[in-house]
């Protein structure tokens, strides 16, 4: 399933059948399952030399046809030598299978862990996966992780959401630790997962590496980039992309004011800041915090004069008034990243970096297929200024 991402969108730009794609890749990834079930049968690698004088061997393949949603898939069906080999991938005798891509694809994608597929495949085929065996299996998506970290990326973005959640991960003991995550926006509205690291800790340091990773892959022009305001980020954006404006997520502020104030006070000043960035322009939003400061300014004067210090507050107001909504905050990688856990906690913890990359980036793909043909809302209204917006960015 490599470049399955960069597939789709070359299918799209020269509007061809998508179906079709997805039948190749299914297909593709079936013939793949074979394969790598045959080799756990056999236990040696194809070509290895562990497999001589071993007793038994591959035998070639014989073909079977198969209908999916998708449409046909031709199957090339290993044997061995021995005629012992029976493989579980495909229920014998049936030429349909109306469950095939979600027990053997999305399955692991949605967090399932490697007892609870095979159970199900028993339960549903009479047949018994061993979880080393479907371990094993899911073992075809490393070359979807190496495709999927070195794909191409769009040269412009108009805004890329970055922000981290936790997810417990076993080294030598298990520790929760940071997968920073990229999302983009497209001039043209569509989203996509660009790009992720895995570190112990949130930090400046790991979000420079990811940026300079997005720019190698050939993201050069960003009009906004919006964070959570984790202390050096600003300076971490601009040493790779300089001419790109800073959001500092205005929900996070709001939440930062609700832990330092009182109980008693809280709704109402999160009230207040509200309308701050909900305002028509900046002029009244830049009224609405002048009004927030007079009020609340002898009661709470340090962060007051925090958030008229932030310089990064009503940076969203210079974007079209459509897409204002999308980018005062993180909302929308962080409601992403909920899903991410959700999912996650069914495995409770992670064996290794390597079953953590597998299951990120099935997750990342399911959210750029279905997203990579959308029009993000306000984007397509907005789509004129924006193209100003980067002549101007490019000329300056």
């Amino acid at each position: 399933m490599n470049n399955f991402t960069t597939d789709i969108l070359q299918t799209l730009a020269t509007k061809g059948d998508l179906n079709e794609l997805f039948r190749s890749h299914l297909e593709l990834a079936v013939n793949t399952l074979l394969k790598t079930e045959l080799t756990a049968f056999l236990d040696y690698e194809k070509y290895d030399r562990i497999g001589f004088h071993s007793g038994n061997s591959r035998n070639g393949t014989y073909d079977r046809t198969v209908k999916t949603e998708y449409g046909e898939l031709q199957l090339q069906i290993p044997r061995d030598r021995n005629g012992e080999f029976k493989q579980q991938t495909i229920p014998p005798y049936k030429r349909t299978n109306g469950t095939l891509e979600e027990t053997i694809i999305h399955l692991f994608r949605k967090g399932i862990t490697m007892s609870e597929i095979a159970d199900l495949i028993e339960k549903m085929y009479g047949h018994h996966y061993t979880p080393q065996t479907m371990s094993n299996m899911t073992k075809v998506f490393s070359e979807e992780v190496e495709a999927f970290k070195k794909r191409q990326l769009n040269s412009r973005y108009a805004a890329i959401y970055l922000d981290a959640t936790y997810i417990p991960l076993k080294r030598q003991t298990v520790e929760k630790e940071a997968i920073h995550i990229a999302v983009g926006i497209r001039p043209d509205g569509a989203k996509e997962v660009l790009g992720y690291a895995i570190a112990p800790n949130e930090s400046t340091v790991t979000w420079n590496e990811i940026l300079i990773d997005l720019s190698d892959r050939g993201v050069e022009d960003v009009l906004l980039f919006v964070t959570d305001g984790l202390k050096g980020m600003k300076d971490t954006i601009h040493h790779v992309f300089p001419r790109a404006a800073y959001q500092h997520c205005c929900v996070h502020v709001s939440r930062n004011i609700a832990s330092k104030v009182r109980v008693a006070d809280r709704k109402e000043i999160c009230e207040d800041f509200k309308a701050v960035y909900q305002a028509d322009s900046r002029e009244k939003g830049s009224e609405a915090l002048l009004d927030f400061s007079e009020k609340w300014r002898t009661s709470y004067s340090r962060l007051v004069k925090s958030l008229i210090e932030n310089k990064h507050l009503l940076t969203f107001y210079d974007f079209p008034i459509s897409i204002r909504r999308s980018i005062y905050s993180t909302n929308l990688i962080e409601s992403f990243n909920k899903q991410i856990k959700k999912y996650s906690r069914r495995k409770e913890q992670f064996q290794n970096e390597e079953s953590m990359d597998r299951f990120l980036v099935s997750s990342f793909d399911m959210y750029n297929q279905k997203f990579l043909t959308r029009i993000h809302r306000g984007f397509q209204q907005a789509e004129s200024e924006l193209a100003k917006l980067f002549e101007r960015s490019a000329r300056s």
